[in-house]
């Protein structure tokens, strides 16, 4: 396998998918990939878990769960994969750093290999996927994680190397981590009844899986807007 070629290929996408000349995609980029953005999104998260599971202990085991899906798929990768590795990012590198547009002088930080942005999302949204098992929200969820990496790329933090590398990372993690849970929660399952038509198929209730699909559309309506402003700016 030649890596020289790989690594040159990857450089080659990353300047053809990074910036544009659009104002509004600046400020949609810039807006999308900022983690405050997507506050609301975690408390209606964990709205639907509160609402859905009839101990603390329960409750706990799943905001536990998500929180060790963050410390393997992102913090692992900031303190020992990227100094590690020492990849720089697009912004940052000799090579091609001149060449990458970014937005507001936003470059990240020095290493870029691979992407947390990516890793962390995506094993958040494999391992809702697994717990919930509703269709809408397992493609909500995966777009949601797809639209961060298309910013990393967009605003040339990130290579498509990195991206993909960060999301079968997190794909094994979010996977991981549901095998964990699933094993220790076993034993506390009851046998509640539910009418099918109006649960997912691990007894989540549909309704409050919309609250969360509605808070996600509303958050990109949100980001929509301000990208509108960022033109002004």
């Amino acid at each position: 396998m030649d890596w020289n070629a790989i690594i040159e290929m990857d450089k080659q996408l990353l300047l053809d998918w990074n910036g544009s000349s659009s104002l509004f995609l600046d400020g949609l980029a810039k807006t999308l990939t900022t983690a405050t953005t997507w506050i609301p999104l975690y408390i209606a998260l964990l709205y639907l878990v509160i609402k859905n599971n009839d101990s603390v202990k329960k409750v706990l085991m799943i905001a536990a769960c998500a929180g060790v899906c963050v410390f393997l798929a992102g913090s692992l990768d900031d303190m020992i994969v990227k100094p590690m590795v020492g990849r720089w990012r697009p912004a940052r590198d000799a090579d091609i750093g001149m060449l990458v547009d970014v937005v507001n002088d936003y470059r990240g930080g020095r290493f870029g290999f691979f992407s947390a942005h990516a890793s962390n999302t995506f094993s958040i949204a494999v391992f809702f996927c697994w717990l919930i098992r509703s269709r809408i929200l397992s493609v909500a969820m995966i777009l949601w994680s797809l639209v961060n990496c298309w910013t990393r790329v967009y605003l040339g933090v990130h290579y498509p190397g990195d991206i993909l590398c960060g999301l079968l990372w997190g794909a094994i993690v979010g996977t991981l981590v549901y095998y964990v849970h699933y094993r220790l929660s076993r034993s506390w399952s009851t046998n509640n009844s539910f009418i099918s038509s109006k649960y997912t198929k691990t007894g989540y209730r549909l309704i409050d899986v919309d609250v969360v699909v509605a808070v996600m559309v509303f958050t990109l309506l949100y980001a929509l807007v301000r990208a509108c402003f960022f033109i002004y700016i």
